[in-house]
C-alpha cells in the first residue's frame, strides 16, 4: 500500500569529523509506518576535504528515500538545504582568551566613552548645569558625575538585557537581533557558495 512520507529539512546541525550523515540527522521524517530504517539511511560521510561546512540538499535526501521506500509518496516541507557544521576539537586556550578579550573590551569601551564625552564637552556641560542650579562654580560637579556614571552602567545593562549570564527578561536585546540577522545572512551566503561544491562531491561519491 502506498504511504505518504513527510520530510522537513533541519536548518543547521553539528556532527563530528568523519561522521556518517543519515537522513534522521538532517531531516524530520513523519509517516504512518515504521521509519527506523528510513532515518538511519546514510547519505554522506564527512571527509577531510569538506573542512567545517557541508550543505545537504533535499534532493539527495529524497534520492536516498526513494531507494529505501520506492513505492511511497514523498512530500518535502520547509527549507531545501541543511547546513552541517563539522565540529573539530578546540584547543584549550579558553582560560587565556577570557582575560585578554575582557581587557580589550574594557579598554576599548572605556576609550570610546571618554572620546565621546570629550567630543560633546560633557564636563563643561555638567559644570554649567551645576552653576545654573546651585549658583556655584566647581571644577568637579560630583552630584552630577556620580549619578551619571551609575546611570550609564545601568543603561548598558538594560540595553543589552543581560547582567553577566542572567537575562533580565525574555525580550531579545538589539545586539541579539543584529547577531541573528548576521547569522541568517551568513547562512544564506554559505548555502549559495557551498551548495554546488558539496553536491558535486556527493555525486562523485554516489
Amino acid at each position: 500500500m502506498k504511504e505518504t512520507i513527510f520530510l522537513k529539512m533541519r536548518h543547521r546541525v553539528q556532527v563530528q569529523p568523519n561522521a556518517t550523515i543519515r537522513i534522521g540527522d538532517v531531516a524530520q521524517v513523519v509517516a504512518n509506518k515504521q521509519i527506523d530504517d528510513i532515518v538511519q539511511t546514510p547519505i554522506y560521510t564527512v571527509q577531510k576535504k569538506d573542512r567545517n561546512i557541508v550543505i545537504v540538499d533535499v534532493m539527495h535526501v529524497m534520492k536516498a528515500l526513494m531507494a529505501v521506500a520506492p513505492h511511497d509518496d514523498i512530500q518535502s516541507l520547509g527549507p531545501s538545504q541543511t547546513i552541517v557544521e563539522v565540529v573539530y576539537e578546540k584547543k584549550r586556550w579558553g582560560y587565556l582568551y577570557v582575560p585578554i578579550v575582557w581587557l580589550l573590551l574594557f579598554v576599548g569601551s572605556g576609550l570610546a566613552i571618554m572620546n565621546f564625552h570629550e567630543d560633546v564637552s560633557m564636563q563643561q556641560v555638567q559644570q554649567r548645569l551645576y552653576r545654573v542650579i546651585t549658583g556655584k562654580d566647581v571644577e568637579k560637579p560630583l552630584w552630577f558625575q556620580i549619578p551619571y556614571s551609575l546611570g550609564l552602567g545601568i543603561g548598558m545593562i538594560l540595553f543589552f538585557n543581560h547582567f553577566f549570564k542572567k537575562r533580565i527578561n525574555e525580550e531579545p536585546s538589539p545586539l541579539e537581533v543584529e547577531m541573528f540577522q548576521y547569522q541568517q545572512s551568513l547562512d544564506q551566503y554559505v548555502i549559495m557558495h557551498e551548495n554546488k561544491e558539496t553536491m558535486r562531491r556527493m555525486d562523485d561519491d554516489s
